[in-house]
This record gives structure tokens, sequence and C-alpha cells, in this order.
């Protein structure tokens, strides 16, 4: 509800209880593609209010006198904000000692997050010496970012998220920068290592199309939260997509101009275009095999408006029919 201030130059806005309770469901829903909620040993969702809310403030001054302002205020985010003259508040302060809270009441051994959360991992384990005299290990991992340490996210508009359909996960991968393939196959899909640094030397040298290994990387992503069969759709149906999109901006296909009508009859059009009689372009429309700006046309009485769009006739023929020249 507070907002996590890491790495953010202005304070995060706070969420009311509702607003994190539908959060959380959704994290379950995400998170089942790759954790058991069920079964012998299965993960659980805590909620720390069960013991946040029964903290009272004599409770709170005698935790927070574990720490100092300065371990606080060294931090990058809190230094710019202030070379900015941006306000830190001081519940962005508490931030960590929230989360440490959790750590001493959970009794953890390790916990695992992203590198950006170093220091609020560190603010548990200090806790639990302090208080309990328990070691608690801390585990840090890359986080998915661009060479110039963007963080890949909802903000930025490349997040992919867990619960998303096949198709959609892999078209947003294909979207990915190619600068982020390297750390995307060795955080994102289960490649040894040295096929990872393969890739990364191949990318170096400008050896391989790095729109072929955004496709591996994304069916094997999507062959890891789904499986084989979901991955081989997803694939094929990018690459239909992709195709349909090349035929679409070819600049080879032929214009057919001064068409006698801006909004014609398909028969017509297909007759005139391909060089055909109307009834081949009847047979062709109703076997489905006219289509135009890539939607098939079904009906031998539709009007098409002829602005160059492209027309496809059978599998082979292309043209771009238009009124006037």
């Amino acid at each position: 509800m507070i907002g996590d201030p890491t790495d953010k130059l202005a304070a995060r806005k706070k969420l009311t209880r509702e607003e994190v309770s539908k959060n959380s469901k959704d994290y379950k829903k995400q998170a089942s593609g790759c954790l058991k909620f069920d079964g012998d040993n299965p993960a659980k969702i805590m909620h720390n209010s069960e013991w946040s809310d029964k903290l009272d403030f004599r409770s709170l001054i005698e935790l927070a006198s574990n720490f100092t302002v300065q371990q606080m205020i060294t931090r990058d985010m809190f230094q710019k904000r202030i070379r900015e003259e941006k306000p830190i508040f001081l519940h962005e302060f508490l931030y960590p000692l929230a989360q440490g809270y959790d750590s001493l009441m959970l009794d953890v051994d390790l916990e695992v997050g992203g590198n950006d959360q170093m220091f609020n991992m560190l603010c548990g384990r200090d806790l639990l010496k302090a208080l309990r005299g328990k070691e608690k290990y801390v585990m840090t991992l890359k986080l998915l970012a661009d060479e110039k340490g963007k963080k890949m996210g909802k903000s930025e508009g490349n997040a992919v998220f867990l619960d998303q359909e096949p198709e959609d996960m892999y078209g947003k991968i294909m979207s990915w920068p190619d600068e982020i393939l390297g750390v995307g196959f060795e955080l994102c899909t289960r490649l040894p290592m040295p096929e990872v640094n393969d890739i990364r030397k191949e990318l170096t040298k400008g050896k391989v199309n790095p729109r072929d290994l955004k496709m591996k990387l994304a069916y094997a992503v999507v062959k890891l939260i789904y499986d084989t069969e979901a991955a081989k759709k997803a694939e094929d149906s990018f690459i239909k997509l992709f195709q349909k999109k090349d035929i679409m901006n070819n600049v080879d296909i032929p214009f057919v101009n001064n068409m006698p009508e801006l909004n014609m009859n398909i028969i017509n059009v297909v007759s005139i275009c391909a060089g055909i009689s109307k009834s081949d372009a009847r047979r062709l429309v109703k076997q489905g095999g006219i289509k135009y700006n890539g939607k098939p046309i079904t009906s031998i009485e539709e009007k098409i408006c002829l602005t160059g769009e492209v027309l496809e006739v059978g599998k082979k023929k292309f043209f771009k029919p238009r009124h006037g020249g």
C-alpha cells in the first residue's frame, strides 16, 4: 500500500487495501504458470497485514531504532531527489523497515529478489540478526534490462505478463529491442550458458538476424509458460501475420490504375485485375481464394473501396487496384 520507492524519482501513488487484494489475485493467476499452489508443498501468498496491522506506534519506534537516517538517505534515488530539490516523504523511509519486518515475522531463511531490492532485503537481514541472532541469507538476481540499465516493465510498455495469451506473449517478445536478447535468453529460458554466450557473440559480430533470435526466444518463453503446442501455434500465427505485413508493404506489387469506379463489385475488380472471366472470378470468391487488404472476401455481392490496398487472387497473384492514377 505504501509503494516501494526503489529507483523512483517521485513518491509512488499509495494503493488501497482493496486494490492490493485485487493485485494479489492477479499475481497468483500469473505465477501459477511457474509455481504450484497445490500438492504436498504448495506455494503460499501471505498478507503482511496479518502482522503489520497489529504493530502499535511504540513497537514501530522500537523497530526504527535499528536503522539510521544516514542508511536510508544514502540511497541513489534519494540523493538524486535531494539534488533536484524533490520531496522525500517519511513513509518512503519506512518502506525498507516494513519489508524487513516481514522477514522478521516470517522468520525468513532466504529472501530472493531482483538486485534493485538489495537494500530492502538487507534491512530484513539486519533485523533478524539484531533481534533474534539469526543469519538470514539474501539472493539477488539480474533484472531484465537494456544496455543502459532501463528495466523492462509496464511503464516502458514492453512488459510480458505470465497470464497473457500465447500469441500475445510471443508477439510482445518479438517487439523487444535487439540489445535485450542476450539477457533475455539468460534470464527467461533454460538454455545452457555456453549457448547463451554464443548467441551474444553472434549478435555482436552481426552473424545472425536478430529477428530469428527473437523468434527462438519467444518460442522458448511460451513453451516454458505453456507447452510446445502453444508455442508452435503462437509461432505459426506470428509468421502468418509477418508475411501478411510483408505483402502489404511490398513495393513491387503492381498498381492497377484508373479503375472505373471508387466502389466496385469484387467480381468486376478481380476480373479486370487478373484478366479472367467473371465466372472464374465468382468461383474464386466462393472457394475463398480472394482477399482484400488481408481480409477474405466471401460474398460475390461485396463491394470494395479502391484506394490502392492489396488484392490477393489465389496464392500467387497480387494487385493494388485504385480509382484514378
